[in-house]
This record gives structure tokens, C-alpha cells and sequence, in this order.
């Protein structure tokens, strides 16, 4: 118990001891304030920097205390911000601590101030704020220099969708000052008279080059700054690293924004590896190399830094290097033994350290896309067989490898192309014909459809129609048509059946034969042509069968009716289909297509079934019916027009509209008002019969005008509203005029026809018509002169054989011939006439020609006849010397007759003649004696007149008369 008690006591001095100790050092701690506080400044990054001791504490002490620092703006009591700031203090240390500032420190005095407290659990005690240090004010405008507009802060650089407050300061509130945010006027928030503020939030980035503010100040003083806003830096996406044969690792990564500005660089990357502690400044942006360990490291720890100016951002990424394999691509692919259906595939890949085994795919791509997928383990080469190929076409083959054991990616790909060879065409030509009969034969126009790549298996070369009369069954045809015909036209006998077989050929060979009949009925019997309805799909076809006994319908058309060398399209169809539906990008809107539906029997020959006709869409007529009018009278009249072709038909036409205007405005029975679209009114019929193209217009007023219009319309609506016809309405009473007067024209017509034709008749019985002179055939012989005096005819140039000269004077003196005999018109009864007579030695009719001038003797004139000559006459022998020498006569009455042409009026000359062609008329007057001694034959002429300008009637005396008749043995001066 003694010793107890001695423990307890030692126990209790112990405490004691303690107790007093921790007095001391509470007695000791009680002044820990901070001091020797210092504030300084960072103008470009706006931070205050602070720093300060802690004094009173121990060697080697060490405390963790907690300071609260206020800082105020203009004014100590004015305090903007507060922060407890906890660290732990040591003896004789050095704290610090920064603030960044939201306005520029140029632009406001701050203040700060500081004061602390322990925060050690060993020493609840001390847990008592200190004294606030003293304030330490920070005024920068104190150091600005000269100069009257400062704006702040100087090309600050900060990251898209921050906020950033800009201030100017004005060395005189007096001034001036309008500021500007790339080119727009802004207005700020004044701090005091010299200060504004300018706030602007989640600023954008515009461009590398920066932001613009700038103030003005009094018009003509210019200070700013420029704000760089820079995207914000982005964590590295997709890190990852590989490698292609174990000796260098490949790192990528997606970086994402650049943070480049200009001045400002842009964003680093850095590599750092925790196992091996080494670290790798990365030249370029998305991608690194690392060489791999030589001591074999298998286990990577990757850590990806990326900074700029204003952040740091990292990403990690941890593997194992034999399980982040990724192979190089397959080399030398080479396709050989290659057929119309195969192909061998060959190929090698570069080794990957001791890794044996790859994995490798293959792909066989045709038509841009595949067709067969393969995967083949390999070491070192690679081989692959491909089957099942199609003949003549081009494929495209690729392979790529990657690591059988672990897995990571495949290699890129590598590729070759190669083209199998032809083979003979698999599929036999789809065909069809159109048959017409004419003359006794029958044109057969054969189509075929070319076969698809598919089936062709190489280039078509050509084609191969057999013709079998099966009527005869020695007589084959063979034709050969080449690529890339799609038909050809034959003609065959209307009496035989044949069968025709059409088969393609290419260079490895034959396809199989299609076979069409041909029989003595061509199988285009009449059917009754149905209307069908067109919609957006097509034409929906259907029909019934009318014999079991068939192997297949095709249904034909043509794309472009219209077009008279349209070819013919088809579609077959099996035995057990009754409906289809016709699609084609050809089939236009108001265009009339027909169809055609036959049965294929099993001899394979087709038979008509049935016909289609249709309009995928109806259209409006485009155009109005001719209409002609008949029968009219002034009652009524009738219409008339043709049936449209049914190629200009652009929908079934259901009727017609018959529009009718006359000023009246009142419509006929049958007949209702319409308004046209130029707000004209007409009355209006509606004819519900398409097969009608007759209308009779009734009770109508006579004396009258009306206008008509006929349009079709079909199940869309009419036709144009063309211009109107006018028919004017004639008298009540004209028709009977007309039934009068018309045979009356009639009748006075031919009289008059009668009248001229009798007249004409009597005119050549009576009074024919007296040749023209100048185109007699005596003037044939007579050469004409020129001269001053243009003359009908000289007697020179007419040589008788003899020439009587008989004188008949009337009153006056005639001088003849140069005679110098006067003679009276009572001693010769008879005109004067120039006879020419035949040759002594002539015995026999005395044929003869007279000339009788009346210009000479008026009383010639008046009888208008030359006679005959009776006998010769008895002659003076001073002019039957004359007549011996014809040339002097002929010479003598020449210059008797020219002079005597000055001295007749101009426009008398005439010139009677007669020659032997005809018969002498008797009866006449002053003729002579029808009963001469002699047979004289001649002819009369009637009197024509030959008038030359300047020509006078030449005459010894004024009443005169002188004929001539020559005479001869059948020779005549013509």
C-alpha cells in the first residue's frame, strides 16, 4: 500500500508538472499574428501576390493555423472579398498567397488586410482570431505615368465564354470619352469621375488576331486594347497506343480545338510513362512515337498532358504491349488460274516479331458490293481459293490480317482487281413478233430483249434466226443478224405454219434457243377493244382465260404510240396469271397507250385475246373539232364536225359543248347561260354524246348575226375557248328569190352560149375570115429592102412569065407603064388589072394570082373582088412590047408604084390578091364575065388591109385602079 501510495503521489506531480508546461506555452502562443505583411502586384495575369511571417513561434514549432484575408475596393469599408486560407506554419516561414482580380488593379486603390488562428486539435486553447494586420493599400494609378486616357486591362488573354471587365481611366473628368466594341458603341458603369467599367460575359472567340475595344476622348484622342479569346483546351479524346512489330509504340489521340492565337502559341503534349519515369515533349498535335524498352517491358502506364497559357488537362491510358498489336498490311496479292467461274488468291504479310500466327480476311467485292468473306489462318503466305464466280465480269478481291492470340485491330486493307473469262450465254433470248398479212404473205417483225450480263456471260456477237417451214420440212432458213440488232423482219407465206428459233451467240458459244409459231391464221382475230383507267402505279390488266391449254400469256405495248417506228415492249407471264400490272418511266400524261393480251399455246403460238386501251392520266383537250355549217336558212342552221384521230386524243372524249352567242341574250330551249373567262355571256349545250357530230341550231332570227364555238371535254374538263365562228342569218324570203333568180341565170347563160355558138357558125358560112396577108405564102419569095419607106411588097421581086396590063380610068388620066396615053373611065368599063399570064407554049388551064390595089381605084374598093380574066385582051403594040420584056415592066411599075406612095394618104394602102387554091366566087360586084373563053383557074380573096407607118397610096390620078394577075405553068411568086 506504501508503494502505491508513493506511485500515486509521483502520478500526481507528473500532471502537475505538465499542466504548468502547457500554461507556458498557451502563455507563449497567445500573440501568434501575422506579420511583416507585403502586397505586390501582376498587371498582365491582374493578381495580387501576399506574403508574411508568422512570428513568437519556437524552433523546429510547427502549428496549423488558418488566415482570413479581407481585401477592399476605393475604400477600407468597401469589402469585396473574403478567404480563409489554411496552411501549416512552420518556424521562420514565409507564407504566400495570390488573388486574381476580376477588374483590372489599374483601375481601383485595394486593400487588404490579414489575421489568423491556430487550428491544432492538441491545442483547443488557441482556437481565438488574432488582430487584424494593418491595411495595406495598393494604388497602381499612382504609377501610370503621363498621359490623359489609359484603358485596362493591356491584351489580356482569357478562354472562350469568360467574363472579362475592362475599365478606362481619364486624367480629367471633364472629358470627352465614347467607347467601342469592334466598331459598336458600348456605355459602361462609372466607378468614380475619372473610372468606367465595361462588363462583357461568355465573350466569343472571333478571331485568332483578338478582340477590339478602343475609346475616343474629345474627338480626336484614341486609346485600346485588344482581348485574344482562345477556344477552350479540350481533353485528349480516343488515347491509344499500338504497335506493328513490337519495337515502337505509335500513340494517337484526337486533340480536339487549337488553342493558337497570334502571339500566343498553341497547346503542348507531353508523354509521360510511370513505369520507366521518362517523359516525351510531343512534336505534333494528335500523335507520338515511343520506342519500346529493351528490356522487354510488357506493361505500360501512358499519362497524356496537355497545356496552354491559361489550363492543363491530362488522360491515361494502361496496357499490355503484346495485346495492343496491330499488323502492317498484306503485300504482293496476286490472282492467277483464273477461269470463267475461279481464281486462285495469293498473298504474303511482314512478320511481327515471334508472333506466328495472323489472322487474315478475305473479300471478294462485284457490283460495289460483297459477294464473299472469308478468314484464313496464316504464318507468312496466304492463299485462297475462290469458286462461284460469273463469267466475263470484273471483281475487286482485299485482305487484311491481324493478331490470332490477342486480338486488337485489323491491318488496313490491300487490294487487287481482276476479270474472269466468257463463258457461253447461260439463257435463251427473250423474244416476241407482230405479224401482218398483205398480198397474199405475211410480215413477220421478230424483237429480242438483250440478255443481262448475267446471262450474256461475254459480248453478244450475234444473233441466229432459224426459219422451219413446218409444211415442209426440208426447207430451213438461216439468218445471222449481228450486235447489237434487237430484231429483224421477215416474210413468209400466208400458206405455211412455221417455227422460228432465235439463239445469242459470243465467242465461248451458243445459248439455248427460243421458240415462237407462226400459223397460217396470223392470231389476230377482232376483238372488242376495252377502256381501261391509268393510275401512278401503271395499268392494272386482266382478262379471262378461253382455253386451258396454254403455257404462258404475254401482254405488248408500245412506250411512244405515237412514234410510227415505236418498238414493240412485252411481258411474260405463266400459265395460272390472269392480272398484271404495266409500269414504264415512258408513260406520259394524255397519251392514249394500247394493249395488247395474248395466250402462247403449246405448239407456241400466240392468239389475240384480248385489247386494252387507256390513258395513265387524262388530260383536257388541247385542241377543238373543224366545225363546218350546212343547210343554212333563215330559221336554223346545222353543225358539223369529225371525230378526232385517236392520237391527237388526250383523254376519252365524253362529249361535247356547243356555246352560242347572239345580242339577244336569250338562250334557246336546251341551251343555259355561262359566263366565259372573259366575263363574256353565251348559252350553252352540253351534247352527252360522244358519237354525235351534227347540231342543228333552230330558231334563230332571220337578218341576224350569231357566234358559235363546239369543244370536246372529256372526264378532266373541256377544251380552249377559241375564237368564235359568225354566221350571219339570211332574209325569210331570199331562199324563194333564189330558187327563182338561179335558174333564171341559168337559163339566160345558155342562151347566150347558144347564140354565140350559131353566130360563130353563120360567121364562117358567110363572111369567113380573110388571111392575114403576112402570113400568106406568096410573100414567102418577096426580099425585103430596107429603106426610109417601109413597103408591103415591090412588084420586082415577083418574075411572071407574063404580065396583061388592063386600064379602066374613072374621070381622071392614069399614066401606065410609061404609056403617054390618056384614057377616060368611059371608054373601059372594067377596072384596071395587072395580070400575070402563062408562057406562050402553055396550053391548058391558066391558073393565075390578081393583085388589086383600091388605093388606085376607089370603085375596086367598092367591089371588093378581083374577077377573072376572060381572054387575053388585045394589046397596043407598044405595050405588048412592054410585056415582052417582064424585068422592065416589072422595073417600071416598081417606079410608078414607089412614087406614087408620097402622094396617098397615110392608112389607105390595101392589097387585093388572089391565088389558085381556091374557086372564084361569082355574084360579086363589078366582077367580070363568069364565062370566059379560056379555063382560067383562080381564087377570090376578100379584102384585107396592109398598113405600114409612113406608107401612102401611090396613084398616077385619084381615081384609079390597077390589077395584076400573074400567070404560069404552076410556078407562083409567093
Amino acid at each position: 500500500m506504501a508503494l502505491f501510495g508513493v506511485f500515486q503521489a509521483a502520478l500526481l506531480l507528473a500532471l502537475l508538472s505538465l499542466r504548468t508546461y502547457q500554461s507556458e506555452v498557451l502563455s507563449e502562443l497567445l500573440p501568434l499574428t501575422p506579420e511583416s505583411l507585403e502586397v505586390s502586384i501582376n498587371s498582365t495575369q491582374q493578381r495580387l501576390y501576399l506574403q508574411w511571417r508568422v512570428h513568437n513561434l519556437t524552433y523546429h514549432q510547427e502549428l496549423k493555423m488558418v488566415f482570413q484575408i479581407e481585401i477592399s475596393r476605393i475604400e477600407t469599408s468597401n469589402v469585396i472579398w473574403v478567404e480563409n486560407y489554411s496552411t501549416p506554419v512552420k518556424w521562420d516561414q514565409v507564407l504566400h498567397w495570390s488573388w486574381e482580380s476580376k477588374l483590372p488593379l489599374e483601375c481601383a486603390t485595394h486593400f487588404v488586410r490579414i489575421r489568423s488562428v491556430v487550428d491544432d486539435a492538441s491545442i483547443p486553447e488557441l482556437g481565438l482570431w488574432s488582430n487584424w494586420s494593418s491595411w495595406e493599400e495598393v494604388d497602381v494609378q499612382k504609377s501610370l505615368g503621363q498621359g490623359s486616357l489609359f484603358i485596362f486591362p493591356k491584351d489580356k488573354l482569357v478562354e472562350e465564354g469568360s467574363n472579362v471587365t475592362i475599365c478606362y481611366i481619364s486624367r480629367s473628368p471633364e472629358n470627352n470619352i465614347s467607347c467601342h466594341l469592334e466598331g459598336v458603341p458600348i456605355h459602361g458603369e462609372q466607378l468614380n469621375p475619372n473610372v468606367s467599367t465595361f462588363s462583357f460575359n461568355n465573350v466569343p472567340f472571333i478571331r485568332v488576331t483578338g478582340t477590339n475595344f478602343y475609346c475616343i476622348m474629345n474627338k480626336h484622342e484614341t486609346s485600346g486594347t485588344i482581348l485574344y479569346v482562345s477556344k477552350v483546351l479540350e481533353e485528349p479524346k480516343d488515347f491509344s497506343c499500338e504497335t506493328q512489330d513490337l519495337k515502337t509504340l505509335n500513340c494517337t489521340w484526337n486533340p480536339g480545338h487549337d488553342t493558337a492565337l497570334i502571339g500566343f502559341p498553341s497547346q503542348r503534349y507531353t508523354l509521360f510513362e510511370s513505369f520507366s519515369r521518362k517523359k516525351k515533349l510531343c512534336a505534333r498535335k494528335n500523335w507520338c512515337d515511343w520506342q519500346v524498352a529493351p528490356d522487354s517491358q510488357e506493361t505500360y502506364n501512358f499519362t497524356l498532358i496537355a497545356e496552354n497559357n491559361l489550363r492543363r488537362r491530362s488522360v491515361n491510358v494502361f496496357f499490355n504491349l503484346t495485346h495492343r498489336v496491330h499488323p502492317m498490311k498484306p503485300f504482293k496479292v496476286v490472282l492467277k488460274s483464273i477461269s470463267a467461274t475461279n481464281a486462285t488468291m495469293t498473298w504474303k504479310v511482314h512478320p511481327v516479331g515471334n508472333y506466328s500466327t495472323l489472322l487474315c480476311q478475305v473479300e471478294l467485292h462485284g457490283g460495289g458490293k460483297v459477294i464473299q468473306q472469308h478468314n484464313v489462318s496464316i504464318t507468312t503466305n496466304g492463299q485462297y481459293f475462290l469458286s462461284e464466280l460469273e463469267p466475263i465480269t470484273q471483281y475487286v478481291t482485299r485482305v487484311r490480317c491481324a493478331a490470332a492470340q490477342h486480338f486488337w485491330k485489323w491491318s488496313q486493307w490491300t487490294r487487287q482487281s481482276f476479270t474472269t473469262l466468257e463463258a457461253a450465254p447461260s439463257e435463251a433470248p427473250d423474244i416476241w413478233r407482230n405479224v401482218k398479212s398483205m398480198l397474199g404473205s405475211r410480215t413477220v417483225t421478230l424483237f429480242w430483249k438483250p440478255l443481262s450480263k448475267s446471262q450474256a456471260h461475254g459480248k453478244i456477237l450475234f444473233y441466229n434466226v432459224v426459219i422451219e417451214n413446218l409444211d415442209k420440212s426440208s426447207s430451213v432458213k438461216l439468218l445471222s443478224i449481228p450486235a447489237p440488232a434487237n430484231g429483224t423482219e421477215l416474210t413468209l407465206d400466208q400458206k405455211c405454219s412455221y417455227q422460228i428459233h432465235v439463239t445469242a451467240n459470243n465467242s465461248a458459244g451458243t445459248s439455248p434457243a427460243s421458240v415462237i409459231g407462226i400459223s397460217r391464221d396470223s392470231g389476230n382475230k377482232k376483238v372488242e377493244e376495252r377502256r381501261i383507267q391509268g393510275t401512278e402505279d401503271g395499268f392494272s390488266l386482266s382478262w379471262k382465260p378461253q382455253s386451258g391449254d396454254v403455257i404462258g400469256y404475254v401482254v405488248d405495248w408500245c412506250d411512244y404510240p405515237q412514234d410510227p417506228s415505236c418498238p414493240l415492249q412485252w411481258k411474260n407471264l405463266g400459265p395460272n396469271t390472269t392480272s398484271t400490272v404495266i409500269r414504264s418511266d415512258a408513260f406520259r400524261p394524255g397519251v392514249r397507250y394500247n394493249f395488247r393480251i395474248y395466250e402462247i399455246s403449246t405448239e407456241r403460238i400466240a392468239y389475240l385475246l384480248e385489247k386494252k386501251t387507256g390513258y395513265s392520266q387524262e388530260l383536257a383537250p388541247s385542241n377543238n373539232p373543224q366545225v363546218t355549217i350546212s343547210n343554212l336558212t333563215s330559221h336554223s342552221f346545222i353543225l358539223n364536225w369529225k371525230d378526232y384521230s385517236t392520237d391527237s386524243q388526250s383523254g376519252f372524249i365524253q362529249g361535247y359543248y356547243v356555246y352560242l352567242k347572239h345580242t339577244a341574250e336569250q338562250c334557246h330551249p336546251g341551251f343555259e347561260k355561262a359566263v366565259l373567262s372573259d366575263d363574256s355571256v353565251c348559252c350553252k349545250y352540253n351534247i352527252d354524246n360522244a358519237e354525235q357530230k351534227t347540231f342543228v341550231v333552230e330558231n334563230v332570227q332571220p337578218e341576224s348575226f350569231y357566234e358559235f364555238l363546239v369543244t370536246s371535254y372529256t372526264s378532266v374538263g373541256e377544251g380552249l375557248h377559241d375564237t368564235f365562228t359568225k354566221v350571219t342569218i339570211p332574209d325569210e324570203y331570199s331562199h324563194v328569190l333564189i330558187r327563182i333568180i338561179v335558174p333564171m341565170i341559168f337559163c339566160l347563160v345558155l342562151f347566150m352560149v347558144v347564140c354565140y355558138l350559131m353566130s360563130q357558125w353563120m360567121k364562117d358560112k358567110c363572111y369567113p375570115d380573110i388571111p392575114d396577108p403576112y402570113k400568106s405564102s406568096v410573100l414567102s419569095l418577096i426580099k425585103y429592102k430596107e429603106s426610109h419607106h417601109p413597103t408591103i411588097m415591090k412588084v420586082n421581086d415577083c418574075i411572071p412569065d407574063a404580065i396583061e396590063v388592063v386600064n379602066k380610068l374613072e374621070g381622071s388620066k392614069i399614066q401606065f407603064l410609061g404609056a403617054r396615053k390618056s384614057l377616060t373611065e368611059t371608054e373601059l368599063t372594067k377596072p384596071a388589072y395587072l395580070y400575070v399570064l402563062p408562057a406562050e407554049n402553055y396550053s391548058g388551064p391558066s391558073p393565075f394570082i390578081c393583085f388589086e390595089n383600091f388605093t388606085y381605084n376607089q370603085a375596086a374598093s367598092d367591089s371588093g373582088s378581083c374577077g377573072h380574066v376572060p381572054k387575053r385582051p388585045t394589046t397596043p403594040p407598044s405595050q405588048l412590047a412592054l410585056l415582052t420584056s417582064s424585068e422592065n415592066l416589072l422595073k417600071s411599075l416598081e417606079q410608078n408604084y414607089m412614087n406614087s406612095l408620097g402622094e396617098s394618104p397615110a392608112g389607105e394602102t390595101s392589097l387585093n390578091y388572089v391565088s389558085q387554091l381556091a374557086s372564084p366566087m361569082s355574084g360579086d360586084k363589078d366582077s367580070l364575065p363568069t364565062n370566059p373563053p379560056g379555063p382560067a383557074l383562080g381564087s377570090e380573096y376578100r379584102m384585107q388591109m396592109a398598113v405600114t407607118l409612113g406608107l401612102a397610096s401611090p396613084s398616077p390620078s385619084e381615081n384609079s385602079s390597077l390589077s395584076v394577075t400573074l400567070l404560069d405553068q404552076g410556078e407562083h411568086c409567093r
